[in-house]
């Protein structure tokens, strides 16, 4: 059976939310969970087997700079007297023709690097912002925002 082309998820249904925000300037984004293995030696072959000891997680979202908001919340960081901005971010992948759907939670959030100002002459405006967090939750489709 050929695959279904009008199945295959279009990531223009693609949204991000910050806080209980909707942010409509970001157009990309990502989280990966990199899993990390040890090696451990076993008895009776010559293959070792692998144990995971780890998981870091990070990603970014990227998309037009608006206003200066989220630079200035995560440039908190910068005075000595305040700790880092974390937050809560949720992405959401659901094109209505498509199979799936998914809606994650990343909590903890820290922002890895902040702009403090970038342009390039006749064209617009783009923000990446590269970040880690804490942990995943995969939400319930019946719950959409």
């Amino acid at each position: 059976m050929p695959l279904d082309s009008t199945r295959v998820i279009n990531g223009k249904f693609g949204e991000v939310w910050m806080d209980g925000q909707h942010l409509t300037n970001f157009h990309t984004g990502s989280a990966t969970a990199d899993l990390q293995y040890e090696k451990v030696k076993r008895s009776g072959t010559r293959a070792d087997g692998n144990k995971v000891v780890g998981i870091e997680y990070n990603g970014s979202l990227s998309g037009y700079k608006i206003t200066s908001d989220l630079a200035r919340k995560v440039a908190q960081v910068f005075n000595d007297r305040k700790g880092a901005f974390v937050g809560e971010i949720i992405m959401k992948l659901a094109d209505p023709e498509a199979y799936g759907f998914e809606r994650v939670r990343l909590k903890g959030v820290q922002f890895t690097k902040v702009d403090v100002i970038k342009f390039d002459h006749g064209s617009i405006v783009e923000d990446e912002w590269p970040f880690v967090y804490d942990g995943v939750d995969w939400l319930d489709p019946i719950t959409a925002d």
